[in-house]
């Protein structure tokens, strides 16, 4: 039988709110870095690095929207998509 801490709890909410702002952190970062494709790179390698399998999921799916917007950053899709199949 599973026994959580009230403790427990507050550290489970706790992570998912940073790892809500880790995601909202990476998505203005590449918003800022996209006018150069080198730098939009090495920040989307990073956030492969760091963010949950979930995380790069929701990323991808940002990725698409903000690529109609920006076309030349679709190119990085690849990256994230082969990074998800490992």
């Amino acid at each position: 039988m599973l026994i959580c801490t009230k403790f427990d709890y507050v550290q489970f909410k706790y992570n998912k709110l940073m790892a809500r702002a880790m995601l909202e952190y990476t998505k203005m970062v590449l918003q800022k870095v996209s006018f150069n494709m080198g730098l939009f790179r090495r920040e989307l390698k990073k956030a492969s690095k760091t963010l949950l399998p979930y995380e790069i999921e929701e990323l991808i799916i940002w990725l698409r929207e903000f690529s109609k917007e920006n076309p030349k950053v679709k190119t990085t899709l690849i990256y994230l998509e082969n990074k998800r199949s490992r």
